[in-house]
């Protein structure tokens, strides 16, 4: 969708911007272009809807070199947002989201439906907002309001330059969330600007690392976390990117050991005998369909058992769970807030099995590996400190 062929910047007083830099970006790819400031990125981004221009090489966008296509026109097709939003302050939340539609010759009827409907789709209801001032507006809510206007003529590609990067960090992760989850609906190719590693670590389907004008690596997230390039790109990570690499490693069914169980409805006198053959001092309570339910210790069941009350009565809420498919990262934090040995891992409501501490590092291991010998983490084995 996006080609850059061996593209340079060098502007008026020698100073070069960016130097050689061929890549490309695959349609519905969303890639993060990362570095320090000074490094080109910003210059690299702004090279594609032409607000700045090459001096040397080509960008192709769909196949078109942009050198031969009008300016506006071009940029009417490419969604931009912007770190301070640029909102006009005399228009309606509604009209500022239809800018680009009302610019390309939409009827105002239409131009404003459309713009209804993404500011529904980025969580503002066009009801309550729609009639509202930027000055009306939180932070986070004028930078959805970009985003929306961003949207709304249906661009291809969206071009965003440290979008997220004028709110708190509360709000700033779950403009993050948000904007993935919508990135998965609409899936337009997104180049994303910013100097935040775990930014780019945490919202790029690639990364582009920049050094001083050229791109250092341009890999996934869990590589570049994993097997840094250059001396350079390890220094801009960080000594703690294996804890970074932990929010881009995601859970399998492989990683998970299996523990006791007791069924729900099961006598809790049967449920502790076979527990306590079993030498087990815990289980998980499941339901017959496989859906966990909660957990109990052999001792309760032990205790109870002569009353004859069902293994249910005695169950406590598992508090420590994620999701299959979840980042280690998510796994790691139930275990540090709930001071759990353990937690539950869930396909919607049914049981799959329980991420250890042994385990987690286990599978961060086995994903680094996986990267370094090109192979599924399956197929990676080593001594594990689980099985000592």
């Amino acid at each position: 969708m996006i080609r850059f062929e061996q593209v340079g910047k060098v502007y008026p007083d020698g100073t070069a911007a960016v130097h050689d830099l061929s890549f490309e970006v695959a349609e519905g790819e969303l890639v993060t272009l990362v570095g320090p400031s000074g490094c080109g990125k910003t210059t690299t981004m702004m090279m594609v809807n032409r607000l700045i221009e090459p001096t040397s090489g080509r960008i192709l966008v769909a196949g078109e070199d942009i050198a031969a296509v009008d300016p506006v026109r071009l940029r009417r097709r490419i969604g931009y947002v912007i770190q301070q939003v640029g909102l006009f302050p005399h228009r309606t939340v509604l009209d500022n989201t239809a800018t680009v539609p009302f610019l390309t010759g939409w009827k105002k009827p239409r131009a404003r439906a459309r713009a209804a409907e993404l500011l529904d789709l980025v969580g503002l209801d066009p009801s309550v907002y729609g009639s509202r001032y930027p000055d009306q507006l939180s932070g986070g809510q004028r930078q959805r309001v970009g985003v929306a206007r961003a949207l709304a003529a249906d661009p291809p590609v969206l071009l965003m330059d440290e979008p997220f990067g004028a709110v708190d960090p509360v709000v700033r992760e779950r403009l993050q969330d948000e904007f993935l989850g919508l990135q998965a609906t609409v899936r337009k190719t997104v180049l994303l600007v910013t100097h935040d590693i775990e930014e780019a670590v945490r919202m790029g389907d690639r990364i582009a690392v920049y050094g001083e004008g050229r791109i250092e690596q341009f890999d996934t997230p869990a590589a570049v976390l994993g097997a840094p390039a250059t001396p350079r790109v390890a220094q801009f990570v960080g000594a703690d990117r294996g804890l970074k690499r932990l929010s881009v490693t995601e859970i399998e069914a492989d990683d998970l050991e299996q523990p006791p169980f007791a069924r729900l409805d099961e006598p809790a006198r049967n449920a502790a005998a076979r527990l306590r053959a079993d030498g087990a001092r815990w289980a998980v309570v499941l339901t017959d369909e496989n859906d966990l339910h909660g957990w109990v210790s052999t001792e309760e069941l032990s205790s109870a058992g002569r009353g004859g009350a069902p293994v249910g009565d005695l169950a406590h809420r598992m508090e420590a769970w994620v999701p299959v498919g979840a980042p280690l990262k998510h796994a790691f934090s139930e275990m540090l807030q709930y001071d759990a040995g353990w937690v539950a891992v869930l396909d919607g409501a049914r049981f799959v099995g329980v991420l250890t501490p042994a385990k987690l590092h286990e599978a961060l291991r086995r994903s680094v590996d996986a990267d370094a010998q090109g192979v599924p983490r399956g197929q990676v084995s080593f001594d594990s400190v689980a099985d000592a």
